[in-house]
C-alpha cells in the first residue's frame, strides 16, 4: 500500500485549500471526496440561492472567488471548484465515502469499503452538510410547527403564506 504524507477527507473549500498548500510544499497526498462531482456542499444547495444571496465566498489560494450575480450558486461554485481542481492538478478521488480511520502503529489507514490509503496525517475537511447539527432550543419538544435545517430546505414556495423564523447566519 502506498504511503501518503497526508490524506485530505473532503474536497470543499477547506479541502481544496489544504490540497493546494500540500502540493505547493511538495507533500504527497490525496483528497478523498464523497460526492460524484466537484462543488462540496454547494452542489446540493437549493436552486433559488443565487450568487447575490450568498454572504460571500472566500477566495481559494491563487483562485479568486466568483463574483456576485443572479446565477445559481449551486451551478457557479461547483464549476469554479472543478476548474480550480483541474488548473492546479489537485489529486481528488471521487466518489469515495470514507468509512473509518484506523491506527496502524505510527501510521493511519483511511478505509472506504475495500479501498484503503495509508498516511502519516489526516486533514478532516468534511464540513457539516452530510451531518447537520440542530441545536436544542428550550420548548422545541412542544413546538407544533415545522422545524427544518437548511439541508432540508424545500424551496421558497413551501413557505408561501406561512410565518417563518430563521435562526442562524448561514446563506
Amino acid at each position: 500500500m502506498h504511503l501518503y504524507d497526508a490524506v485530505v477527507i473532503g474536497a470543499g473549500q477547506a479541502g481544496l485549500s489544504a490540497s493546494y498548500h500540500l502540493k505547493r510544499l511538495g507533500l504527497d497526498h490525496v483528497v478523498l471526496d464523497a460526492n460524484s462531482g466537484a462543488g462540496g456542499a454547494w452542489q446540493h444547495r437549493w436552486d433559488s440561492l443565487s450568487m447575490d444571496d450568498v454572504h460571500g465566498v472566500a477566495d481559494l489560494p491563487d483562485g479568486p472567488a466568483p463574483g456576485r450575480g443572479r446565477a445559481r450558486a449551486n451551478d457557479v461554485i461547483p464549476d469554479w471548484f472543478d476548474d480550480y481542481e483541474r488548473a492546479h492538478g489537485l489529486p481528488v478521488v471521487r466518489p469515495v465515502q470514507v468509512d473509518r480511520v484506523e491506527s496502524d502503529g505510527d501510521l493511519l489507514v483511511v478505509r472506504a469499503g475495500p479501498r484503503a490509503w495509508q498516511t502519516r496525517t489526516i486533514i478532516n475537511a468534511t464540513g457539516t452538510w452530510s451531518q447537520p447539527f440542530v441545536p436544542y432550543y428550550p420548548g422545541a419538544e412542544t413546538f407544533r410547527g415545522e422545524h427544518l435545517h437548511a439541508v432540508d430546505y424545500p424551496g421558497p414556495e413551501h413557505f408561501d403564506g406561512k410565518r417563518v423564523l430563521v435562526v442562524g447566519g448561514g446563506a
